[in-house]
């Protein structure tokens, strides 16, 4: 699998936001690989990791924890490119959501979205999706920063979802967050995304046109019919919103894409790969999320991974890791732990 781009839209009001935190944006941009002429076209793909990296060091060198929150601030549902006008004209909502799922490879290859209802409660989950190791904090505002102001968008300003959840601990002053979100936030929660009333996703939007609608999805159409989604992306990122709950079965997995498990198995081997390879990558990757959380039990963290027995997920992280998860927990958890809170101790 080639190397996740992202379009350049993404960092949209980066230089202004990198001014006001007294960082030379010029600077920063090159520090990770790109050039400020690579920001001129929004719909130029550039490398993700550049991204995740220039957000991470941009807040470090800041001292400002939410800068990517900072850029989420003043996005419209126009930066989401040609796109935006399919999403304004859906008729609730959830046809809104779902638009942008359909058109995700469009948008942005890295982020995994779904929408789950229980009773009188919906959760429209958001995943950034990155290897194990590299930091996506602010990347994860950023995202759900854009989500939210879109969906508020749509519903006229007057939405009031009941929380934006993230999965990463709080280490910044919450005026901020309430300022971009008007809502209550939750941090150490299980998952990224947003918990809004199941009515409010079939509110009717004032600003829906069935004509122009029509007319965008068929513009929208010729031009997924020139793009090369691939089977890999779209499988990765139904493991990373069924992992959580502990349902990344390849039968899962083959009914949220909304196809067979043998049809799935093909079109994989196809990609020349397996899904037992996507799914213990997608493991390696959240697994030191899972343990950063020190709200989550081992054996829950285990349940999360799809283990339901807990000496089987000590088994598979031990000759994955080397050591059994509680020492790695040792090992690592409490020592990123030290080194945030000496680093928050000199800002």
């Amino acid at each position: 699998m080639g190397a996740a781009t992202v379009r350049a839209a993404v960092l949209k009001n980066y230089a202004e936001v990198a001014q006001t935190h007294g960082l030379n944006s010029t600077k920063m941009l090159r520090g990770v690989g790109l050039a400020p002429s690579m920001l001129v076209d929004p719909e130029r793909m550039i490398p993700f990791e550049s991204v995740l990296k220039l957000l991470e060091d941009s807040a470090q060198q800041s001292g400002c924890q939410t800068f990517g929150l900072s850029m989420a601030e003043t996005r419209q549902l126009s930066d989401f490119g040609v796109v935006s006008l399919l999403i304004s004209h859906q008729r609730t909502l959830r046809d809104a959501l779902t638009t942008t799922i359909e058109y995700r490879h469009l948008l942005n290859q890295t982020l995994a979205m779904d929408i789950k209802i229980f009773g009188k409660t919906a959760i429209i989950r958001e995943e950034v999706m990155v290897e194990a190791g590299l930091p996506k904090r602010q990347a994860t505002e950023l995202a759900m920063g854009i989500l939210y102001r879109m969906c508020d968008g749509l519903m006229g300003g007057s939405w009031s979802p009941r929380s934006i959840n993230f999965k990463h601990p709080a280490i910044a002053e919450p005026q901020q967050y309430r300022r971009v979100f008007h809502c209550k936030v939750l941090f150490d929660a299980e998952f990224d995304g947003i918990v809004c009333n199941a009515d409010d996703l079939d509110q009717p939007n004032p600003k829906a046109d069935p004509a122009m609608a029509a007319y965008a999805r068929r513009f929208m159409d010729t031009m997924s019919n020139t793009h090369d989604d691939s089977v890999v992306f779209d499988v990765r990122k139904a493991i990373y919103l069924l992992m959580p709950v502990g349902r990344a079965s390849i039968e899962q997995t083959a009914d949220g894409l909304g196809t067979s498990v043998r049809t799935l198995q093909r079109s994989l081997d196809a990609a020349d790969a397996s899904f037992t390879e996507l799914l213990n990558d997608v493991r390696r990757e959240l697994v030191p999320r899972y343990l950063a959380n020190r709200k989550h039990s081992l054996q829950r963290i285990g349940t999360m991974l799809g283990y339901a027995v807990p000496s089987s997920f000590t088994r598979w992280f031990t000759s994955e890791f080397g050591v059994s998860p509680r020492v790695w927990r040792r090992q690592n958890v409490l020592v990123a732990g030290n080194l945030a809170r000496d680093q928050l101790g000199r800002n």
